[in-house]
């Protein structure tokens, strides 16, 4: 699904990813930890050209990264994005924000926009906040309605960056929930976050990223029980101590 070869990216003089390569099946659940600034956020983003790369390739079923234009919008249609904030559009209600992509991009009559986002948002849980604006919903709920947004495109990807890093501890969950379910249903997905239970639970593999590069790619088994670089011994004694 995703194939990414000799990929390079400098912001002036911070050289942010190093040659990195890596192919993601369809179906697969990579999870890409590691510390701050080492690069993970930005690989997410240069994966839907959010951020554009310097040299390497980035193919996503097939087709190489467009440049602009249609085949970049087309791209963005099919490869769905969760960011850190939720994103919603606040004069819009949670119903209206999920058929918003469906019906301008899709060409979906409203009817079958509205009786699909519904559907997701029941998935999600959020199907009683529907007629709501995104300022009445607790966090959770409000990135659990942008899981449901990318969903209604119906994605061949998605692409989360750290989607439960600004929420409150007892939300995470919730999130973290529907994206265990996603993972269990197939849902093809790369995921930046700190959550180190779910990259056990949920991920088919872990990349491990430090200075712009990836130090270890491996089983989530394998990785937390037996890592093989001192780098990420010494992260994940710091983090799995807590």
């Amino acid at each position: 699904m995703v194939v990414i070869e000799k990929v390079d990216k400098h912001f002036g003089e911070l050289h942010v990813l190093r040659d990195i390569n890596t192919v993601v099946t369809r179906g697969e659940v990579v999870v890409v930890i590691g510390p701050s600034g080492s690069g993970k956020s930005t690989l997410c983003r240069a994966i839907n050209r959010l951020e554009t790369i310097d040299s390497g390739s980035i193919t996503i079923d097939g087709v190489p990264l467009p440049e602009e234009g249609k085949g970049l919008a087309t791209l963005r249609a099919d490869v769905g994005m969760v960011f850190q904030s939720f994103n919603l559009f606040a004069h819009k209600t949670v119903l209206e924000n999920v058929t918003l992509g469906p019906i301008k991009v899709r060409g979906m009559k409203k009817k079958a926009a509205d009786e699909k986002a519904m559907a997701l948002l029941d998935r999600v849980g959020v199907a009683n906040q529907a007629s709501k604006m995104p300022a009445q919903l607790s966090g959770g709920q409000q990135q659990r309605v942008a899981i449901a947004r990318s969903l209604a495109m119906d994605p061949k990807l998605i692409l989360m960056d750290e989607p439960t890093s600004a929420l409150d501890p007892e939300m995470i969950n919730e999130v973290l929930d529907v994206m265990i379910g996603l993972a269990a249903e197939g849902m093809t997905m790369i995921v930046v976050t700190h959550e180190m239970g779910f990259a056990r639970k949920a991920a088919d593999r872990v990349l491990f990223m430090d200075g712009g590069a990836v130090v270890e790619e491996a089983k989530p088994e394998d990785f937390f029980t037996n890592p093989q670089s001192d780098r990420a011994k010494d992260f994940l004694s710091k983090i799995l101590e807590h």
